[in-house]
């Protein structure tokens, strides 16, 4: 509390004296979830997003697009709007379970279980015209679900997943270049599976797998493959209790595997985070560390090591919330339930900058994929020029007027408060604007207007 009274008052001074400038970026405060372009930006309901990065450090999110007959769409962020990367609805008939990942020449490629060829798991890629099948469509032996796509070091595409044609346990298949060959011998768990979750390990380059184990009364096992069998990674069947939705990432620090999942072991169902430390797998800080139960966890790694989930979280009305770990606790990268609204398939990646994106189906906004990203409410604003955003009287105790300079242009307003959360937004049209703040409570607050050409960023007081 003393700390956010001191933090009031630094910059309660400049505020009163009616100074108009730019302030310093990279206060944590300063920081909030903010959507990458339009949410709900897909033209109708989705299922499966994935999220990923391409060289060049665009978002791309491929996904289940229900306005194309649940087929397979891949869309990109070109740093103003989302476009359709080559054609909507790509594959030829509905595509579940999609993941998408990057070859080392910058092309997309998206793993898919495939309707019309007996819901088999196909690969497609983008050429820079068209997509195209990576060797045979419909590859495994039998049906297929929970693929994960991920390339090796050396450049090829392996992908795991639920292997109905072998008792549905997991299998791995890598492209050669010419056909899809199995890694090691198919249906290599003990049991079945579900959640499958491959990743490379940093240090040897082998592929290692994550699921849900029912060889193992349905706890988390991982498993890699040393060049000529899949072995278990420490214990199989490691977990406390059963699992559901793993997620598989290595620590850059340490080139340690760690595992997220909904852990059904602690009340709820909460997420937990565990890591193998070259002999024991470990709990990340607490067990069962969310508010409530946790959904659709995806884990990542910061560029300086931390690990990040996110996740639907029961705790906060089913939206999205993202917690890190600081060292010594799990703490909120933000607010908790972010979100507009209940959210799905949550996907989370960092780019190339270090931010922490996350993709998912959301129900704020009829079910369509939105994806937001943690960041500076001030970037893109030249700090060596001056705002053209006034903000008065500042301090005030009821109203405000917002007034910006220029030609009129329709953009957002929103008001959010020093925690991130965004407690007022609308839509203007005009360069002055009066609100009524007479509902919010005394203390620092920021106005964000965002157009298709500009972002503009001011604080005031209530008083």
């Amino acid at each position: 509390m003393m700390k956010k009274l001191l933090y009031i008052i630094a910059v309660l001074f400049p505020l009163i004296s009616g100074a108009q400038q730019n302030w310093q970026r990279d206060v944590p405060s300063d920081f909030m979830w903010m959507n990458v372009g339009n949410a709900g930006f897909t033209t109708g309901e989705v299922d499966y997003t994935s999220l990923a990065f391409s060289s060049s450090g665009e978002p791309y999110v491929a996904f289940q697009d229900w306005t194309n007959y649940k087929r397979a769409t891949v869309m990109k962020f070109n740093g103003t709007s989302w476009i359709v990367v080559g054609s909507a609805g790509f594959s030829a008939e509905e595509a579940d379970y999609t993941s998408i990942a990057f070859n080392t020449f910058g092309e997309p490629y998206v793993a898919f279980t495939d309707s019309i060829n007996s819901y088999k798991t196909t690969v497609m890629k983008f050429d820079g015209t068209n997509w195209v099948n990576v060797g045979n469509a419909g590859f495994s032996t039998g049906m297929a679900e929970y693929t994960s796509l991920s390339f090796s070091p050396s450049g090829e595409p392996y992908v795991a997943f639920k292997d109905f044609g072998n008792s549905s346990k997991a299998t791995v298949m890598k492209f050669d270049g010419i056909n899809w060959v199995n890694v090691g011998a198919a249906g290599f768990s003990a049991g079945m599976v579900t959640y499958t979750s491959l990743a490379f390990s940093l240090s040897d380059s082998l592929p290692y797998v994550a699921y849900r184990d029912s060889g193992n009364s349905y706890k988390a096992t991982v498993m890699k493959f040393n060049g000529s069998s899949w072995v278990n990674v420490g214990v199989a069947g490691f977990s406390a209790g059963e699992v559901l939705s793993t997620s598989l990432a290595f620590n850059p620090s340490d080139n340690q595997p760690n595992v997220s999942y909904r852990d059904d072991a602690n009340p709820n169902g909460k997420a937990t985070v565990m890591k193998f430390d070259g002999t024991n797998w470990v709990n990340v800080g607490n067990a069962g560390f969310s508010a409530g139960i946790a959904f659709y966890t995806s884990l990542a790694f910061s560029p300086s090591g931390q690990p990040y989930v996110a996740f639907v979280d029961g705790g906060n009305s089913a939206k999205e919330t993202v917690m890190k770990f600081d060292g010594i606790n799990w703490v909120n990268v933000g607010v908790a339930g972010f979100s507009e609204g209940m959210a799905e398939y949550s996907r989370l990646a960092f780019s190339q900058s270090g931010q922490p994106f996350v993709a998912y189906q959301d129900y704020g906004n009829s079910g369509k994929a939105t994806v937001m990203k943690f960041d500076s409410v001030y970037v893109g604003i030249d700090e060596r020029q001056d705002s053209r955003l006034s903000i008065y009287p500042n301090p005030s105790t009821d109203r405000i007027t917002i007034e910006i300079s220029g030609t009129p242009k329709t953009s957002n307003l929103s008001i959010v408060n020093i925690e991130g959360q965004e407690l007022i937004s609308r839509q203007i049209n005009d360069l002055k604007t009066i609100l009524d703040i007479t509902n919010l409570s005394s203390g620092v607050y920021f106005v964000r207007l965002t157009n298709n050409r500009s972002v503009e960023v001011g604080k005031f007081v209530k008083q």
